[in-house]
């Protein structure tokens, strides 16, 4: 098992650190405080000469569009390859953008390449892959469980060539971006159906009559603009019958082979957060003075330190490891590491931000520092593609079974 950085991977990962070093990193303080100036919800003249420059500059060095690992439109790395490109765009808020590599488009796009149709792949995977536009992928709905897909309640019915939506989802991420011009919409095509066969996923865009943007939802009282969570209703949406993907009943086929990589990329990025704060706390510490003395001597902050570099370390394992498992074992046997990572590195990497902060005292939840905008999406990413909860239930119930029966498993947790 081949963990380390390959010969093909050590060029490029170094080409990625300097463009987010010297090409990234100067300009994105600018580009962050102009959101807020004039409408939330749309980008600013300055803020998208910044974007489309930077990924401009990407796309014509080859930096782009790493995440795709198989099929025609691959980039040629491994999962376990990705997984240190991904670290590094997490010590940024926008670098992954830059590099065409953004949730939740990567998810969409991995959708379209393996399950999509040529018709679907045209108008939409194409001007995906070339960051043309974004998207959104839609499925927690407001009045059921989400975690479980099985209770979602979207019902598209099929009236004649057109499937005719009803129902409302919240959290759709991505959603209030001026520039999302396409969602992949989980629905219930046939509650008659067996159990996770009443499932689809349609292509809605944005713009089609009926889509109503309700409000968006906010994040420990944050909008996120001009990104978004957005809480949407469809009333009465009319979609060309070729727009589901794949076909009726195949909806959660397709969500668990959507989910599977981008919470590995989440947690890639999420240790490229916990260095990054590391790294914060470290400079704090080295530098402040208090009661005569650097921080780092005061107290136990140098454990702190250490214990942090630590957690990070055995967090980076096991997310190389189940990236491992993705590229070489079965995507079943493989979710279980998922699992463990989607639980633990999120808490290792809110673990050492909070640590950061208190390096930082009050500075630390202030806008002075990027810590405070960091605990927020790293606290969010225990909720998203899953709770803590969940992917516990799937760790210890594959973990159980090697004492006892499958009914009694089931029986434990009566969820069947």
């Amino acid at each position: 098992m081949d963990l380390g950085i390959t010969e093909r991977l050590a060029p490029l990962l170094e080409q990625v650190k300097a463009f987010i070093a010297n090409e990234i990193a100067p300009p994105e303080g600018e580009y962050l405080a102009e959101i807020g100036n004039g409408d939330r919800w749309q980008f600013t003249p300055r803020q998208t000469e910044i974007m489309e420059g930077l990924k401009a500059k990407a796309r014509e060095q080859g930096l782009w569009n790493f995440f795709l690992t198989e099929g025609e439109h691959s980039s040629g790395l491994s999962t376990v390859e990705y997984a240190y490109l991904a670290e590094e765009m997490g010590k940024s808020h926008i670098a992954s953008e830059v590099f065409n590599c953004a949730a939740p488009d990567t998810g969409n796009m991995e959708v379209l390449a393996k399950y999509g149709s040529e018709a679907q792949q045209k108008e939409w995977l194409e001007p995906l892959m070339a960051g043309e536009i974004r998207s959104a992928y839609a499925m927690t709905e407001p009045g059921v469980a989400s975690s479980d897909a099985t209770n979602i309640c979207t019902r598209a019915e099929l009236d004649g060539d057109e499937w005719v939506i009803n129902g409302e989802k919240h959290w759709i991420s991505g959603a209030g971006d001026p520039r999302c011009k396409i969602m992949i919409v989980m629905v219930k095509t046939d509650p008659d159906a067996p159990k996770h066969q009443q499932q689809s996923q349609i292509l809605v865009p944005l713009d089609t009559p009926g889509v109503e943007i309700l409000r968006p939802m906010h994040v420990f009282s944050m909008d996120d603009a001009p990104h978004g969570h957005m809480h949407l209703r469809f009333d009465n949406v009319r979609v060309p019958k070729d727009n589901i993907i794949l076909g009726p009943g195949r909806g959660f086929e397709i969500s668990q082979g959507r989910l599977g990589p981008g919470r590995i990329h989440h947690c890639m990025r999420a240790l490229g957060a916990a260095e990054k704060a590391l790294q914060l706390m470290c400079e704090r510490a080295t530098t402040r003075v208090a009661f005569g003395k650097p921080l780092a001597r005061l107290g136990g902050n140098v454990d702190i330190i250490a214990n942090a570099r630590m957690d990070i370390e055995q967090a980076r394992l096991l997310t190389l490891k189940a990236a491992w498992m993705m590229d070489h074992r079965d995507p079943k046997e493989a979710r279980i590491w998922i699992s463990m990572i989607k639980t633990a590195v999120p808490n290792v990497t809110l673990k050492i931000i909070d640590e950061a902060i208190q390096m930082f005292g009050g500075l630390g939840v202030s806008q002075d520092t990027p810590l405070a905008t960091m605990y927020m999406g790293q606290r969010t990413l225990r909720l998203a593609d899953g709770p803590d909860a969940v992917h516990r239930m799937v760790v210890g119930r594959h973990e159980l079974k090697k004492y006892v029966t499958q009914d009694d498993v089931n029986a434990t947790f009566r969820d069947g």
